[in-house]
């Protein structure tokens, strides 16, 4: 068992669904931060262990160890500090799958500052737009064209944004080059002991269908809800590698790329790509070769549409999918093309998984799995009545008032209507549809 996961759940192993249900418990540190008491923890009891192994188009490799990590991360947050960023204060990062993802967000949680990943397709007006109602103060951005361009043009109409900092060969004008000035920053960085678990650590936008985006924060506790997402959903292991296919600027970014897996002890397979190409995604899937493998439904509607017969995925123990769902005939021809068997899992920007298929049960073909445990996972109907077996409704994660559950964000930050509107009464409405069986499956 990973010596850090053995700090947060005093027991990790479960004879079936209904211990594991009933018996797992994730306990969170008084002042738990998850870069210091996992990155760096790692990097101080295993500092040659693989934390990330990363490739690109070009077929270029490079391998970062936590000791790395710990020492890139500590001189960002000086050079993040010396720009007059402290705690609370916001930065956004627009940087794809560079390394330096996962050493800024490490950084930021060092500093207390609070995180906003964005994808490198947002529009000026989307940057504009997020830039003023969260108040970002400090934009780490990519140095390519279009990201630079749209975040040039959106600038004027930004006025909390203070300092814009480039990763790569070509900063702008005016930019701060981050990697030259990283590279001259103190690596000694001592922890801040002012940062609590209830501060906000993270803010995604929600990508709703109405309306404009919602700011979905978490806090400092919300890496250890990842804990079930990781180990028992996509279920790494320590000291191989995991892979999820997903941009930086989106919520699954966390559920697959750095927190539970970490915590687990497993490394993390990223492909930074300029854009999705199946095959180009299969070269990567061979030169990384993770053990577990997660990607969302249009990824795996491509991947059956190419010629597979050369490929040999035997290396992938397992292979989960989230995002929308698949239908069951793309699952078994999947599985007849390469031998991996989806597994299929639920939640949201606002959740760690909530729905999934575990170890203990059988595969049903559309569904979802059973409820996490750290969440108390019910059906309603309009009128707020729970919905019997056979009825579809919609899901709700009850009680969370008597125990805010980890992994479950706060509320939509600084839009009282719409927090309101999805918490009554310690019941968290996901306003997503269901049915559950007569076996617990939903």
């Amino acid at each position: 068992m990973s010596e850090i996961l053995k700090r947060f759940c005093p027991r990790t192993e479960f004879d079936s669904y209904e211990d594991f249900k009933q018996n797992y418990v994730c306990i969170a540190p008084e002042r738990f931060n998850f870069a210091h008491d996992v990155v760096d923890e790692w990097a101080r009891i295993e500092p040659d262990k693989k934390a990330l192994v990363w490739t690109n188009d070009s077929g270029e490799m490079r391998t970062y160890t936590f000791a790395d990590m710990k020492r890139l991360s500590d001189k960002a947050a000086n050079l993040i500090a010396s720009c007059g960023v402290g705690k609370g204060d916001v930065v956004m990062l627009i940087l794809k799958q560079r390394p330096e993802v996962w050493v800024c967000m490490t950084a930021l949680m060092k500093l207390g500052a609070v995180c906003v990943p964005a994808s490198y397709q947002l529009t000026p007006k989307d940057i504009e737009y997020r830039c003023n109602i969260a108040g970002v103060k400090m934009l780490i951005c990519v140095d390519e064209p279009a990201v630079v361009e749209h975040v040039t043009e959106a600038l004027p109409a930004c006025p909390t944004v203070e300092t814009l900092m480039a990763v790569g060969e070509s900063v702008p004008a005016g930019w701060i080059d981050f990697r030259a000035e990283m590279d001259k920053a103190s690596g000694v960085f001592e922890r801040r002991e002012d940062i609590q678990n209830s501060d906000m650590m993270l803010v995604y936008f929600s990508s709703g269908t109405t309306g404009m985006p919602k700011m979905v924060w978490h806090d400092y506790e919300f890496p250890l809800g990842h804990i079930v997402t990781a180990k028992y959903w996509q279920r790494v292991q320590e000291n191989k590698v995991h892979m999820t296919q997903s941009d930086s600027g989106w919520a699954k970014f966390a559920w697959g790329k750095i927190f539970g897996q970490w915590i687990c002890g497993a490394a993390i397979g990223a492909y930074d790509t300029e854009k999705f190409v199946p095959h180009r995604l299969l070269d990567a899937v061979i030169r990384i070769r993770p053990a577990t493998f997660c990607a969302p439904a249009t990824v795996y509607r491509y991947l059956i549409k190419e010629d597979l017969s050369g490929y040999d995925f035997s290396f992938i123990e397992h292979a989960t999918l989230a995002g929308e769902p698949l239908n069951p005939e793309v699952c078994r021809k999947l599985e007849e093309m390469t031998g991996l068997r989806l597994h299929e899992g639920f939640g949201q920007s606002e959740s760690s998984v909530l729905l999934a298929n575990y170890p203990w049960f059988e595969i049903r073909p559309g569904s979802m799995g059973k409820p996490s445990p750290l969440y108390d996972i019910d059906l309603v109907d309009a009128d707020g009545n729970r919905c019997e077996d056979g009825e579809v409704g919609c899901i709700v994660v009850r009680n969370t008032d008597k125990r805010h559950p980890l992994g479950l964000f706060h509320g939509y930050w600084r839009d009282e209507a719409a927090t309101n509107k999805a918490w009554k009464n310690g019941v968290y409405n996901t306003g997503d549809m269901a049915w559950r069986d007569a076996d617990g499956y939903y």
